[in-house]
């Protein structure tokens, strides 16, 4: 990730905006303000890290929001070679040491705490999930259930923990529901006008939710299959008519047509090895980023020798 990027930069300063970081009460009235001071980023469990490059950001706009002084000394992150984000680290560990002034540090602490244990729960988790489908061909992709605000950052977390992004936005791709084909006057209507007006290189997905449905995907130009909450067997019967259906296809033309195909709804770590193990390409799973557990990871503080 660009954690220069004009997007990264407004959500880290908003966060020290909305935590009034630059006027921490406590801090300003019990600490010398010309005090410098050494901060250790410490895993308390085994994790994935993601969002380390998020660290001399914060620092870097508190300073430019901070009007003292004391906001503007210099600054050193420091991580060994091997500490980068998509590494999985054990219990312990220090992730980083931040040098800087001890007033920064103290204001900072929280909001970088906040993103780095959201952001490595994400990471984690998803880390969990690419492990239980191990050997076989489908990749786990994220959703777009993310928190308002922060969907970059929680989709970068799931790239860190060795998943796939699905579409970053309703802009990025084009996934046909049930609810655009009630609308949009029945699939054949809709799948047509999508084929027919969608920007070049954009592939038109169609979710289904029964066999029937998916015979009419396929008869209307469908170009990827989303298997809405089906049982692993549904979709293993799924994956295997949309190959015949391809290799059909690859009998009389040129080049064969690869028709992606998705599972999705209700996988759970107990049960997505048997999805994977139907021949899917992708797995969603909105779990990833709705409903991951923030990591153990803490900040100590201290003087360093004046």
């Amino acid at each position: 990730m660009d954690w220069k990027s004009g997007r990264i930069d407004t959500l880290l300063e908003q966060a020290l905006v909305e935590d009034k970081a630059a006027s921490d009460a406590t801090t300003n009235l019990t600490i010398d303000p010309d005090l410098r001071a050494s901060a250790s980023i410490i895993a308390r469990q085994e994790l994935v890290v993601a969002g380390l490059g998020s660290v001399p950001r914060f620092l870097e706009i508190f300073a430019r929001i901070d009007p003292r002084p004391s906001s503007k000394t210099r600054f050193e992150v420091i991580s060994h070679p091997e500490m980068f984000d998509g590494v999985r680290v054990h219990s312990g560990q220090v992730l980083a040491v931040i040098r800087h002034n001890a007033r920064v540090l103290l204001s900072c602490e929280r909001v970088i705490l906040n993103l780095l244990q959201h952001m490595s729960g994400i990471a984690t988790l998803t880390r969990t999930y690419v492990d239980a489908i191990q050997g076989t061909q489908s990749r786990v992709l994220d959703t777009r259930k993310t928190m308002p605000g922060l969907r970059a950052v929680e989709k970068y977390a799931v790239l860190c923990g060795g998943g796939t992004n699905h579409r970053l936005d309703l802009a990025s791709g084009i996934l046909i529901k049930n609810n655009h084909i009630s609308l949009g006057g029945g699939l054949a209507a809709t799948l047509t006008r999508a084929l027919e007006s969608r920007k070049k290189g954009q592939r038109v997905q169609v979710e289904v939710r029964t066999p029937q449905e998916l015979e009419d995907a396929l008869k209307f130009g469908a170009e990827a299959i989303l298997l809405d909450n089906m049982t692993p067997a549904e979709v293993k019967r799924s994956v295997a008519r949309i190959k015949k259906e391809t290799e059909g296809q690859a009998n009389n033309e040129p080049e064969s047509r690869w028709i992606p195909t998705e599972a999705s709804g209700g996988i759970v770590l107990e049960n997505i090895r048997a999805y994977a193990e139907t021949g899917v390409d992708f797995i969603s799973v909105g779990a990833l980023t709705h409903s991951a557990r923030a990591a153990d990871i803490s900040m100590r503080i201290t003087a360093e020798p004046s």
